[in-house]
């Protein structure tokens, strides 16, 4: 008997670029035709929740691997739909902030994140769940979901802008009381954000637990006390630099259960997406719930290449829209 034939199921969010509608699909068949004995769906999302529905369907079908096309929306939406469901997720990003593909290292061009997606590395990684809703590099309360508020509404989106709404927002944002219950122990603080952070940045290489571990089955809990004017530099200096553990404003532990209760309900966020929630938060860790393909390792120069493109990407053509 030969071997049984691997089903491909691309989700393509067509918003997503130039080049999402022919150029990346013909890419993608590329890929499949080299590789031989597999068969290739592709569909491409027409409205919020449209890629869960469409992942669901191929799952369903026997979809042994599907390929997600867009920025954190759209993978995300493919992401909670796969959880132990045994398929594996190549993704292709995207977007603007691409959080999960940054934390695993993904190239964000289109052809470097094919050429890995063929070489087949899987990795088993962790996701969190905040009451109930799941999300797998960060959730918060406080002023990261304020701002993630604020950055929803934008029609221009990149690291800029968000900078941008970040300045405004703290200039009337006051911090809040919290209790937290961290793996049984209390602990009450005056914060200005309270993070739960599965993997090490919220995306845009923006690092809020610079020593988290996406397969670790623990969460880091980063808490930031109230700041002066004074200390805005060198959180936003140490927040890319993967150093803004050592700010004395910053107090960070390990969980693997997490609440967050507060005066009353309020926004939230999970993975930059805003929703609202109740006064009480409850995070949890689920260990090894999700396929992944990924580089197999991360060398020092692609390291210092990913940071150089970064760097390009967030001066090209972006600084004149910054005051806008």
């Amino acid at each position: 008997m030969g071997e049984r034939e691997i089903r491909i199921q691309a989700i393509i969010n067509p918003v997503s670029g130039v080049g999402s509608k022919r150029k990346i699909p013909r890419m993608i068949e590329e890929v499949c035709a080299r590789r031989g004995g597999c068969s290739l769906e592709i569909a491409f999302t027409r409205y919020a929740g449209h890629a869960s529905e469409l992942t669901r369907e191929a799952l369903r079908s026997g979809a042994d691997y599907i390929f997600a096309v867009g920025g954190d929306g759209t993978v995300n939406e493919i992401a909670r739909a796969m959880l132990h469901s045994g398929a594996t997720l190549g993704i292709i990003p995207k977007g603007s902030g691409n959080g999960l593909a940054r934390e695993l290292h993904i190239p964000m061009d289109v052809r470097k994140a094919l050429d890995l997606i063929e070489r087949g590395h899987t990795t088993l990684i962790d996701a969190c769940q905040a009451n109930g809703r799941v999300f797998f590099c960060t959730c918060g309360v406080g002023f990261d979901a304020a701002v993630s508020q604020k950055f929803a509404h934008e029609r221009r989106r990149g690291s800029l802008t968000y900078l941008r709404n970040t300045i405004e927002e703290y200039l009337s944002y006051e911090p809040e009381p919290y209790e937290l219950l961290v793996d049984g122990q209390t602990i009450k603080e005056k914060a200005f954000l309270v993070a739960c952070a599965n993997a090490s940045q919220y995306g845009n290489n923006a690092f809020i637990a610079p020593h988290a571990n996406i397969q670790d089955g623990r969460m880091d809990v980063t808490i930031l006390a109230p700041f002066t004017p004074l200390d805005i530099a060198p959180l936003a200096i140490q927040l890319f630099t993967k150093r803004i553990d050592r700010n004395s404003k910053i107090r960070t532990m390990k969980a693997r259960q997490v609440t967050i209760i507060r005066q009353k309900p309020g926004i939230m966020h999970l993975d930059g997406e805003p929703v609202m929630a109740d006064s009480r938060v409850d995070v949890e860790v689920i260990p090894g719930a999700l396929r992944v393909l990924t580089p197999e390792v991360v060398s020092l120069t692609d390291e210092v290449h990913s940071l150089f493109e970064e760097v390009t990407h967030f001066f090209d053509k972006r600084l004149p829209y910054i005051f806008r």
